[in-house]
C-alpha cells in the first residue's frame, strides 16, 4: 500500500514537473517571438496575434503569462538588462572600461528598442503608485544594484579602495543614466542617447571614479 502510494506521488509529481517546464517553454517561445517581431515592426505595429501565431499558440495562452503587450516588452527588457550587466562584470578589462561598457549598452538597449517604447515605460512607471507591473516597480532598485555589483566587484579585484561610497556613486550613477534617458525622451530622440552617454563616461565619469582608484587605473 505505501509502496502504491509513493508511486502514486511520484507520478504527482513528475507530471507537476512537466506542467511547469512546458509553461517556461511557452513563455519562452512568446519572448522570443515578441522580441524578434517588435525589433522588425516596432510596438505599435506589433499584435498580440502575430506574436501568438508565430507561437502556434492561441491569444488565449498569451493572457496566461502577460497582461498587455506591452509586458512582455519589460520582460525581454529585464533580460537584457541583466544580461548587459553579466557581460559588463566578465568583460575583459580594466574597472574604468568595465563600468563604461555597462553604462553605454545600458542606453544603447534603451536606443535600440525605440524612443515610443521608452516613453511609454517613463509614462508608466514615473508615479509608483501608478504602477500595475511589479517588475517594473524594482527598475530603479535593480539597476543601483547592478552598479553596486560593478562597484563591489572593483573593490574585490583591488582596483577600488576599500572605503569607495558604493551606495552613493551607484545612485549617482543611475540618476545620470535615468536623468539622461528622460532629456532623450522630451528632446523627441533628437540626438543619441548612446552617444550622449560615451560624452559622459569619456568628460565626467573618470572625474568621479578617479579619486577611489587604486595603481594603474589612478
Amino acid at each position: 500500500m505505501a509502496e502504491k502510494m509513493e508511486e502514486k506521488s511520484g507520478k504527482e509529481t513528475e507530471k507537476m514537473t512537466n506542467r511547469k517546464l512546458a509553461a517556461l517553454e511557452t513563455k519562452r517561445k512568446l519572448l522570443d517571438a515578441a522580441k524578434k517581431i517588435v525589433y522588425e515592426k516596432g510596438l505599435i505595429n506589433t499584435s498580440i496575434e502575430e506574436i501568438t501565431k508565430a507561437c502556434g499558440v492561441s491569444n488565449g495562452t498569451f493572457y496566461t503569462y502577460f497582461k498587455r503587450k506591452e509586458d512582455i516588452i519589460f520582460a525581454i527588457s529585464h533580460e537584457m538588462y541583466q544580461e548587459i550587466y553579466e557581460k559588463a562584470q566578465d568583460y575583459d578589462g580594466s574597472f574604468m572600461e568595465r563600468m563604461i561598457f555597462y553604462m553605454v549598452n545600458f542606453a544603447g538597449y534603451i536606443e535600440k528598442s525605440g524612443l515610443k517604447l521608452c516613453q511609454e515605460w517613463v509614462r508608466n512607471t514615473v508615479d509608483p503608485d501608478c504602477v500595475e507591473n511589479p517588475d517594473d516597480k524594482s527598475k530603479l532598485s535593480m539597476d543601483i544594484d547592478s552598479i553596486k555589483g560593478i562597484l563591489a566587484k572593483g573593490i574585490k579585484r583591488g582596483e577600488l579602495k576599500q572605503e569607495t561610497p558604493v551606495d552613493v556613486l551607484s545612485r549617482t550613477l543611475v540618476d545620470v543614466l535615468y536623468g539622461q534617458m528622460l532629456c532623450w525622451d522630451m528632446s523627441g530622440g533628437a540626438y543619441s542617447f548612446e552617444e550622449r552617454t560615451k560624452e559622459f563616461c569619456s568628460l565626467f565619469l573618470p572625474a568621479i571614479i578617479k579619486p577611489y582608484l587604486i595603481g594603474k587605473e589612478e
